[in-house]
């Protein structure tokens, strides 16, 4: 079902982004999402199996949610494609830093501690 962009409440904290695995089923994953020029970005771990099912399927749908992953929107259909070019990373981090601030700036700092910020994906979704 596709949903206007309405339902996508651009100051939530959380969309759902659910991926197709190759069975074709769907596998919903909550992320922290900012918008952006027309398009939404998300982070996660590099190796995470969303970012494996994107490099297979561009195909995604997302849905506002609460942090849980409780769908609160209705689902709408998407194109998702992890961002390999830094100069595209450098637009996802800066979306994410403006909307979540502090968080993220926190979630930065700790992921540098950890040395995963080396190996974080991003993810640009195109409505």
């Amino acid at each position: 079902m596709r949903a206007n962009q309405t339902n996508l409440p651009e100051r939530g904290n959380y969309i759902s982004l659910a991926t197709r695995k190759r069975s074709g089923e769907w596998v919903a994953t909550p992320v922290w999402f900012a918008p952006d020029g027309g398009n939404y970005y998300v982070f996660s771990a590099g190796e995470a199996g969303k970012v494996k099912r994107l490099r297979n399927f561009s195909e995604s749908r997302i849905a506002a949610c609460t942090m849980s992953g409780t769908v609160t929107g209705e689902w709408r259909d998407t194109q998702a494609f992890v961002l390999d070019d830094p100069k595209d990373q450098s637009i996802a981090l800066a979306a994410l830093r403006r909307k979540y601030g502090w968080q993220m700036l926190a979630a930065d700092f700790f992921s540098h501690l950890t040395g995963k910020m080396a190996r974080r994906a991003y993810i640009r979704i195109e409505p």
